[in-house]
């Protein structure tokens, strides 16, 4: 290993000599004469000693990341983000092993707390929508940035919209068996991530992407935003009212069939509150006939608002 590091080296320092200072663009400016390469990133030569392509292949992945982008500048080097370590550089190889970084090390054995680990990433990815990361639930709760992000895997899971329910889910288990449920938002199916909904980063409620989850809601479902001239009064105030957005066993994501969902709000001495009976014999009675079909709905189809002007005493009650 050594001698396969002397050659690269000395092949690195005969190509500078052939193509002059250009060559250096990816690694920063000219070395003194016998200092190291670096095998990823500028100045990395101190830590690929140990951590090289033999002992930690998986710590060179960073190469495929942007933190391994060399030609950009604002690229971070290693102690940019897990400190000098100079106790943990002095001791490799001492006892039985080397011990974690003393700083802010991305490892589990790392004794630094939460809130010391997110800052070394919060010093450049504290704008945009992690603004108010540290109100947010997360952070309240000591969850760190690596608990869900993987810094040196050239693959970030929860990057990508088809493996994201994969680690939201690993904490989130109620909402993974939510998601198993017949009627759900296309999230299984890659066609939705948990970041369609919500900012992991933000302190909204529910760490919603939207300060509501109405307006979250209408981002896709426009047509139910409204106004109308007749506005049902729990549809401007919470679809979850209704709705239960990460899954159940009833169509439409409702959280229970209708006339009984209805009848939870609308439960006076009229039509609404009638038994879910058949009735026994032939009639026309209105407080036996709404519920031969047992759905509200058959009759109420505009049920998120409605603009009819044609009879206006019953306009209001969202019929066609």
């Amino acid at each position: 290993m050594r001698n396969w590091r002397r050659v690269l080296v000395a092949f690195a320092l005969f190509g500078g000599a052939l193509t002059g200072a250009g060559s250096w663009a990816a690694d920063g400016p000219p070395r003194a004469e016998g200092e190291a390469k670096g095998l990823v990133l500028r100045g990395d030569a101190r830590c690929t000693e140990c951590h090289d392509e033999v002992d930690a292949p998986e710590k060179l992945a960073i190469g495929k990341t942007r933190h391994g982008t060399v030609a950009d500048g604002r690229t971070p080097s290693c102690v940019s983000c897990h400190g000098e370590s100079e106790k943990h550089v002095n001791e490799a190889g001492r006892g039985s092993g080397p011990t974690p970084p003393v700083d802010v090390g991305f490892t589990a054995k790392n004794p630094a707390g939460a809130e010391a680990r997110n800052g070394a990433c919060l010093a450049c990815h504290q704008g945009s929508t992690r603004i108010f990361w540290q109100n947010s639930t997360h952070s309240r709760r000591d969850v760190t940035c690596t608990s869900c992000h993987k810094v040196h895997d050239g693959h970030d899971k929860v990057r990508d919209a088809a493996s994201q329910p994969e680690v939201c889910m690993t904490c989130h288990k109620e909402q993974r068996a939510q998601m198993a449920r017949p009627s759900h938002h296309p999230v299984p199916e890659g066609s939705m991530s948990c970041s369609s909904c919500h900012n992991v980063h933000g302190d909204n409620p529910s760490q919603l992407a939207k300060n509501s989850v109405n307006e979250t809601c209408f981002s896709c479902h426009a047509e139910k935003r409204g106004p109308f001239v007749h506005n049902h009064q729990p549809v401007s105030e919470d679809c979850t009212i209704c709705h239960n957005p990460h899954g159940t066993i009833l169509s439409n994501l409702l959280k229970a069939r209708p006339p009984y969902l209805c009848q939870e709000c609308h439960s006076h001495d009229s039509h609404p509150s009638q038994l879910a009976v058949l009735p026994g014999d032939r009639t026309t009675s209105t407080s036996v006939l709404g519920t031969v079909g047992r759905g509200c709905l058959n009759c109420h189809t505009n049920i998120h608002g409605g603009n009819s002007t044609v009879n206006s005493a019953t306009a209001g009650r969202f019929r066609r």
